[in-house]
């Protein structure tokens, strides 16, 4: 079993143990200045005000960002950035894709919100190339059935296209029911999990298992700070985790930068859990190359 890494420094060697050619990573964000600025002011103001906001360790311009990632041997990476209200989508997506085309490496990403426009600018998003979409619930505060979604759900299980989802969570509009609601009618939906679902590791693992297309990803879980938070991904389902992981249906995320610890801790985490280097060689490049095509 190879061990996982201490630092980012022996990231290269961790995946170059395993026979890689480097990481892919489906959960990473890269956003326009305004809205990353926004995001590290709400950090700040949360942790003077006492709360449990993370002092985000990566806080530095997009080309040391790119370059660090580089470093470590991502050779795939998202940029993931979401609408939070109307009218944001269409020109974070602009922004996105021209990033992806600015930084060899990126996959060209895009987002959604339920308003009027999303099919034309869903469809723009698509024609220009865009392989990756992101959809955050409980930061758009919206619900995955709303009406004005459904055809773009369509349009994307048609296209073929992977929708990284951040589901989890306490609010109506979360958790797996939602989701199902949408798998129901669109089966053939590529949906990447976020978090594996946490807190609701067990029913979204169950969906996992069930629809052919339904995956999950890693970002933050299993590392300590997460898991304090969030709740720790109990034990019983990793061996379901194992099987899932060997189908193609378990993919490295990060959620980089927006964390407070290295990125090393990702993969220390699950090399720890103890699942084989098979698996990790899966989780870690096989399985996102083959999602999204990677040569």
């Amino acid at each position: 079993m190879t061990a996982g890494p201490h630092g980012d420094g022996e990231v290269p060697a961790f995946w170059q143990a395993l026979g890689l050619p480097g990481l892919a990573d489906i959960h990473v964000h890269f956003l326009p200045a305004r809205n990353l600025q926004r995001m590290w002011l709400r950090a700040d103001e949360d942790s003077l005000a006492g709360g449990h906001l993370p002092a985000y360790v990566y806080r530095w311009s997009d080309e040391e960002r790119v370059a660090h990632l580089r470093e470590l041997g991502v050779r795939a990476f998202t940029a993931l950035a979401y609408a939070h209200q109307p009218g944001m989508a269409d020109g974070l997506n602009a922004w996105t894709l021209d990033f992806a085309a600015h930084n060899p490496g990126c996959i060209p990403s895009a987002t959604i919100y339920p308003e009027p426009g999303v099919n034309r600018y869903t469809k723009a998003a698509l024609d220009a190339g865009a392989r990756v979409f992101k959809v955050h619930v409980p930061g758009g505060g919206f619900d995955l059935t709303h009406a004005r979604l459904d055809p773009v759900w369509g349009m994307l299980a048609d296209a073929g296209v992977p929708v990284v989802i951040h589901v989890g969570g306490e609010a109506r509009t979360t958790g797996p029911d939602p989701l199902e609601a949408v798998l129901r009618r669109h089966p053939t939906l590529r949906a990447v999990v976020a978090h594996l679902g946490a807190p609701d590791y067990e029913h979204f693992v169950a969906l996992a298992e069930h629809y052919e297309r339904v995956c999950l990803d890693t970002a933050a879980v299993f590392t300590p700070g997460y898991d304090a938070a969030s709740g720790a991904c109990p034990r019983r389902l990793l061996p379901h985790l194992r099987d899932l992981g060997l189908a193609g249906k378990v993919l490295l995320g990060s959620d980089f930068p927006a964390i407070a610890y290295p990125y090393a801790e990702q993969l220390a985490g699950l090399a720890a859990l103890d699942l084989g280097d098979d698996w990790l060689r899966a989780v870690c490049w096989d399985n996102t190359a083959r999602l999204l095509e990677l040569s």
